[in-house]
């Protein structure tokens, strides 16, 4: 009896604690202090020149250190280069040159805006394992040339090169000024919305450098304050806002042997955009691509680097936009590139000739390409990934350049995201499905998972101590026929017979997506923290968002808000109609166009939404850039009624709601000055809202303990008025 009672007695121990474990439930700290849900990852992967093996960048305890690593078996083969041997200096990326001998180093690295840094370089010598500095100050986009004899770089909006046999520097423009002109980078709006700051480019030997000029002294200056001293400080940048003027770009090449440089020929009568150049195969001729201001025009033009000439070669054109991306590639047979276009109206990958003539369609059918990640030549092998499963996951793919074979190579249902060797011989995956963390593994070319790289099972494990909800995906049809995706987070305790009240998340932007079979990261964990708490947190893609073709992306074109905001109020609706919600007890959040989009659904939906929290939300699009803005609805000028019936500060006399709105005063991207005029916009119609200022904090508003305070102060919010 003893013996029984004892087993007994543990028996029921070991259940009460692992029903304990499983209770256990999500505390703010956990999310954004403690780091507890912070997934492994694989950091840093660059592929090397031999295709079997890759380098990375690993931290020690006092040191940083770039490691060569098998792809096959994982093992260390040498260490490139270490921190500890350098004096102690610390570097923060890497750089190899083409031969993979030489390595720059960036250090002391501060940031600008979204992409742009500037650091202090230092260039190793793998052979004399010795390290020299780059120039004095502080760079930008330092780069090689193609042999390693040299690097440019850009300092004080000028372009120089270092040649490292001589340790001669040469500056090759010298009109270069703050707010006026910029050399080989580019201005504001184009880093935000092209996504690109690196403004030259070496040809394929070394000989020339192409490279953008902006003009922005006809911009308008935008200036924001920094509140550290007991003065303000004032930051001053040139912003284009929607319908204001842009830069005057141009495009020159200059030739290191000859030390000349010439103009290409590009211009129109219209003002244009350039928001790619690309050098072919042939070290003479730059692929350069120009759109009109309405960025529905797209012209593919080749220049010819010795006396300017362009040509155009084809031109696309679209009744609402063209997509920018960085999918063109140039065959090594010198004659053909390959392109991706929605003018079939999904996102597919083509093949063109140098004379602009489309040789063959590669992909086809009723889904996006999503990612383009290469062509290997020696197999005539082409590597992508697409939405064809469904418009939420994500697979990689291999198709034969002549578009025939097609094969899956992923094998996991979910969302995958390759990285392929330079040899296209192996790939690092990432998978992870709504519900599980990041999962690392290489695969070979084929398809064959070789080894696990990354399983976050510590993740998975403390996960399992906690009480969580499934992320349910479900889907409906509105009024007007639309059919819309969607996913939601019940309370682990859920109760069919109860009613429970709802806590929205949007974003909602084109070609955006919210609702996707993916890990959520911090997000997924504070709305997992809510439904513990008793809410039900749900998620609805509307019209405008992506992998589901041209025509649902588009149809948002001119009319920003609109048809996103009809459907986010039939979501709401087709909510409150499930027989265990409470519909009178529906709230909404986003940031950035999310916050646009819960500002004008609290005041549009206002007899449907009980409450709204907009963080750094655009409130009205005369305040936002020109390339975005422009892309979607033309100007201001053209399109005044697109701009001002769907920007909440023009509806604010509608609110009923609880509403708070959150900014960070340094905000470059979505300026302070929409919350600043929102708030008159409110005080003037005499409603009540709460407001939250960060000081100095910028888009992402983070740093210290700001992400926990941000989302403390939302919690307390949604709990006070949800």
């Amino acid at each position: 009896m003893k013996i029984k009672f004892i087993v007994t007695l543990f028996i029921n121990i070991v259940v009460f604690r692992n029903v304990c474990a499983q209770e256990k439930l999500i505390q703010l700290e956990d999310i954004w202090a403690s780091r507890t849900f912070s997934p492994e990852w694989v950091w840093g992967i660059n592929s090397m020149n031999d295709g079997i093996h890759y380098s990375s960048l690993n931290y020690g305890d006092k040191n940083v250190y770039v490691t060569q690593y098998s792809y096959e078996t994982g093992d260390s083969v040498a260490t490139i280069v270490d921190s500890k041997n350098l004096e102690d200096l610390s570097f923060d990326a890497y750089q190899f040159s083409a031969n993979e001998e030489k390595v720059l180093l960036p250090t002391e690295t501060e940031s600008i805006y979204r992409h742009s840094t500037r650091s202090k370089f230092y260039i190793y010598d793998r052979a004399t394992k010795t390290t020299s500095s780059l120039s004095s100050d502080k760079q930008r986009l330092a780069q090689f040339s193609p042999d390693a004899t040299k690097v440019a770089f850009v300092r004080a909006n000028n372009i120089f090169i270092k040649d490292l046999n001589t340790d001669i520097e040469t500056q090759i423009t010298t009109d270069g000024a703050v707010n006026k002109i910029i050399n080989g980078a580019t201005d504001w709006v184009y880093e935000e919305e092209f996504a690109f700051d690196n403004g030259f480019q070496w040809n394929s030997n070394g000989t020339k450098i192409a490279f953008y000029r902006f003009n922005e002294e006809a911009v308008p200056e935008f200036s924001m304050d920094v509140f550290t001293n007991l003065y303000p400080s004032q930051t001053q940048f040139k912003y284009p806002k929607a319908g204001e003027a842009n830069s005057s770009v141009e495009i020159y090449i200059y030739d290191t042997n000859t030390k000349t440089t010439v103009e290409a020929a590009i211009e129109v009568d219209e003002e244009f955009y350039i928001p790619r150049i690309k050098w072919t195969k042939d070290e003479n001729i730059l692929s350069v691509q120009r759109m009109n201001r309405h960025q529905n025009n797209l012209d593919f033009l080749l220049v010819d680097a010795k006396d300017g000439s362009a040509k155009i070669i084809f031109t696309e054109t679209d009744e609402a936009y063209i997509d920018v991306t960085d999918n063109l590639t140039f065959l090594n047979d010198g004659a053909h590139f390959v392109w991706t276009s929605e003018k079939s109206g999904y996102n597919h990958i083509y093949l063109y000739n140098l004379k602009g003539k489309q040789v063959r369609k590669i992909t086809k059918g009723s889904y996006d390409v999503t990612d383009f990640y290469g062509i290997d030549e020696t197999t005539n092998t082409v590597y992508f990934a697409s939405a064809e499963r469904s418009a939420m996951q994500r697979d990689v793919y291999a198709v034969q350049l002549n578009g025939k074979k097609k094969r899956v190579l992923t094998n996991k249902t979910g969302t995958n995201a390759a990285t392929f060797s330079t040899s296209y011989h192996y790939f690092i995956n990432k998978y992870s499905n709504a519900n599980t963390p990041y999962f690392f593994s290489l695969f070979d070319a084929q398809g064959n998972e070789v080894r696990t790289l990354k399983d976050n099972a510590d993740l998975n494990k403390t996960l399992s101590e906690y009480a969580l909800s499934k992320k349910e995906f479900f889907d409906f049809t509105t009024t007007e026929g639309v059919n819309l995706n969607g996913w939601m987070m019940k309370p682990h305790d859920f109760d069919a017979t109860k009613e429970y009240p709802v806590f929205m998340y949007l974003y909602g932007g084109p070609g955006s997506q919210q609702v996707t079979d993916a890990w959520g990261g911090s997000n997924f964990l504070w709305f997992q923290m809510l439904s513990q708490q008793g809410y039900i947190v749900a998620c609805v893609d509307n019209r405008g968002t992506g992998a589901r073709g041209a025509d649902f992306k588009k149809c948002t074109y001119q009319q920003l808000g609109k048809l996103e905001t009809v459907d986010q109020i039939e979501a709401n609706r087709y909510l409150a109609s499930l027989p265990y919600i409470n519909g009178a007890r529906i709230g909404i959040f986003g940031w950035s166009y999310g916050g646009y989009m819960s500002s004008l659904c609290l005041l549009k939906g206002a007899d449907d939404f009980k409450m709204a929290i907009a963080v750094a939300p655009v409130t009205n699009w005369r305040y936002y850039d020109s390339i975005y803005t422009e892309r979607y609805m033309r100007t201001p000028q053209e399109n005044a009624a697109g701009y001002d019936d769907n920007s909440p500060i023009n509806h604010v006399s509608k609110l009923k709601g609880k509403y708070l709105l959150v900014h960070g005063s340094a905000d470059d991207n979505v300026h302070y000055q929409n919350t600043m005029e929102m708030t008159n916009a409110l005080v003037n119609a005499n409603k009540d809202f709460d407001m939250f200022i960060y000081p100095n904090k910028n888009h992402g508003i983070y740093g210290g303990y700001t992400r926990l305070h941000l989302f403390r102060k939302m919690t307390n919010f949604i709990k006070e008025n949800l």
